[in-house]
């Protein structure tokens, strides 16, 4: 007998009159809507303003959601589009589920950067400030995965195992086979809530900025969506014994990993050299200089990417 507590929706999706509500575009579209609230929030009290991040998240958001069904369809599942019996116009069913985060995460975020280049702001500050609003973002879209009792785990007689009941809309969900399962949606919302409470407890207390805010995101969402594939059963392309996405989140902790390190060496380089100029011109030189990592103050949005291009100038 299942021991399952958490059960699944059988309906996903409500009709008014000839328009369709897809409950996972909903929990997706809602997760935006929150991250971006939040995201802006932390972007003006750095100095941004809410028009600078609406036009730069907007063509991001677009961005991601292509290259978000980009990975999927192209990595995870082509078959489905472009094998045998398969329909390519079912890439743009994206209310069905199959968005890859990896594929949102690198295209969305060089729209994000061409942006600021175009607007002449900086995206280390803009993608520390959107950082801990991604992971509530995430949190909120997986919602999404358990309405279409899709992307769980493999079985379990734990009490908090998600109880599939392979229907939907009255119709019987193929190659499904019910009983209970991880909730993997479950595992990785509450992973991406503690990872955003982590990030901001250490980046307040050790006052990180300069980018590795954003890199801290890669590697925290990395890392558990790493586990996540050790659970996951859906259908993957297997390389060398391990699912693809779990070579994928590896190699981005890895390069996450190097970029942070990376921009630490780099502070504290500009620290040495501030503090050295300090040393023997005074204060008000040293004050002119790269000194400083704290990229959480107003008036900085655009001045950072200046600074950074003189201090490698010089």
């Amino acid at each position: 007998m299942s021991l399952a507590t958490i059960p699944s929706p059988t309906v996903n999706a409500i009709s008014l009159g000839p328009l369709t509500i897809h409950f996972y575009a909903l929990c997706i579209l809602t997760g935006i809507g929150v991250g971006l609230f939040w995201a802006t929030k932390r972007w003006q009290k750095r100095g941004g303003t809410s028009d600078s991040i609406f036009d730069i998240c907007f063509v991001a958001i677009i961005a991601g959601i292509i290259g978000a069904r980009l990975y999927h369809v192209l990595i995870t599942d082509p078959a489905t589009y472009f094998g045998p019996g398969g329909n390519p116009i079912e890439i743009l069913q994206i209310w069905k589920g199959g968005l890859g985060i990896g594929g949102a995460v690198v295209v969305g975020g060089l729209a994000a950067w061409v942006m600021c280049r175009m607007k002449g702001v900086s995206i280390a500050v803009l993608a520390d400030s959107i950082a801990p609003a991604l992971f509530v973002s995430q949190a909120i879209g997986r919602i999404g995965n358990w309405f279409n009792q899709e992307l769980y785990g493999g079985p379990t007689d734990l009490p908090w195992g998600l109880d599939i009941t392979c229907e939907q809309n009255g119709q019987i969900i193929a190659g499904c086979v019910a009983g209970a399962y991880h909730p993997t949606f479950l595992y990785e919302a509450l992973w991406n809530l503690t990872m955003c409470v982590l990030v901001l407890v250490i980046s307040e207390r050790l006052r990180i900025g300069g980018g590795r805010v954003f890199w801290m995101y890669v590697m925290g969402y990395s890392l558990g969506r790493s586990w996540m594939e050790t659970i996951r059963i859906d259908d993957a392309p297997i390389i060398a014994g391990l699912r693809i996405h779990l070579w994928v989140y590896l190699i981005v902790f890895l390069i996450g990993a190097l970029v942070f390190a990376a921009l630490t060496a780099r502070y504290r380089r500009r620290s040495w050299e501030a503090r050295r100029v300090h040393d023997i011109h005074g204060p008000t030189a040293s004050a002119a200089g790269p000194d400083s990592d704290d990229e959480d103050v107003p008036a900085i949005a655009r001045a950072v990417d200046e600074r950074a291009e003189r201090t490698d100038q010089d």
